[in-house]
């Protein structure tokens, strides 16, 4: 890595969480195994995709599969909250969630067309921008470039487990302010919300919410972004009033009723889809809007979502 690299991240992280990111990375880059949660990495199991497909394709459901896939659709979702600032009552919050961008190319278009006809005071990335989590991801950068032509006001945005801290220059060039276990205070009306990031929890587990909330007051509205909802009880006990998530897919190939056949997650299937809420933390979990393994989808549409906070009276 050059110099200048590593020094922009030991400056963002620190140093020892820049060298153990780095260091997680380099040792299972390129390999189907992995040191987190899931010892076993099969979004890079070719065998197991082309297995998968050949299923499928048999059965004749794949190509219906593929269309749904590409068939990004618009989730609205509404919050009441006692503790939303008065001045904050109609702020809207559009999340984007397993973009998967070079593996995801027809959802990608689609999401473009919608990003057109929507309003929001701002925009949340919560994680996965490629298709493996290994490899190169210039095509990525390129894809999340176009993408943010198309979006209005400020964009934040996590790392989820697809993705690499190396990623970091690039998207904060593009204007994407990445939260590594850090908040940030929006001020209306001389009201504020914090909005706090924490780095993967899901495979690198190089989360930290004590330092993301660090700087939250105790009386303050907060929200927390995380790739993956797993850490639920950690973010609720931390005081946040709202987490948004992705990285479930929703299950991505369900059962009718949306009945997911597996999360890849450790959580209660409640919290594997929409909205949800855990003591009084609200929360939300979005199915996303690429693919993984293999680019199809059933009875789980891809979206985009837009969250209206609105004050509780």
């Amino acid at each position: 890595m050059k110099t200048e690299e590593f020094d922009y991240l030991e400056t963002r992280l620190g140093r020892i969480h820049a060298k153990q990111r780095l260091g997680v990375e380099k040792d299972h880059e390129a390999q189907v195994f992995g040191q987190g949660l899931n010892f076993f990495h099969i979004e890079n199991s070719k065998s197991s995709a082309l297995l998968i497909e050949w299923v499928l394709k048999l059965s004749g459901l794949y190509w219906r599969g593929r269309r749904n896939a590409a068939h990004v659709v618009v989730r609205n979702n509404r919050l009441r909250m006692a503790g939303l600032p008065k001045p904050y009552a109609g702020f809207a919050i559009l999340q984007l969630s397993d973009l998967h961008v070079d593996t995801s190319e027809r959802a990608m278009q689609h999401v473009a067309d919608l990003l057109g006809t929507l309003t929001y005071d701002l925009c949340v990335l919560t994680g996965d921008y490629r298709g493996l989590t290994f490899g190169p991801f210039d095509k990525m950068l390129a894809g999340i470039a176009d993408l943010t032509t198309a979006i209005e006001g400020p964009i934040y945005g996590v790392l989820g487990n697809h993705d690499s801290i190396l990623m970091v220059p690039g998207l904060e060039h593009l204007g994407i302010r990445v939260l590594l276990n850090e908040s940030v205070t929006i001020e209306r009306d001389g009201e504020h919300v914090h909005l706090a990031g924490i780095d993967d929890a899901h495979f690198y587990r190089a989360d930290n919410i004590e330092k993301a909330a660090a700087q939250i007051p105790n009386d303050e509205f907060s929200i927390l972004l995380s790739h993956t909802p797993e850490i639920y009880r950690q973010a609720a006990h931390a005081d946040f009033d709202l987490m948004l998530s992705g990285h479930t897919h929703g299950g991505q190939i369900c059962l009718p009723g949306r009945i997911p056949i597996t999360l890849d997650s450790i959580l209660p299937r409640r919290l594997g889809s929409g909205p949800w809420q855990h003591h009084a933390m609200h929360g939300y979990t979005s199915v996303g809007v690429g693919t993984s393994i293999v680019p199809v989808r059933f009875n789980c549409a891809p979206e985009i979502t837009l969250h209206h906070l609105e004050k509780e009276s």
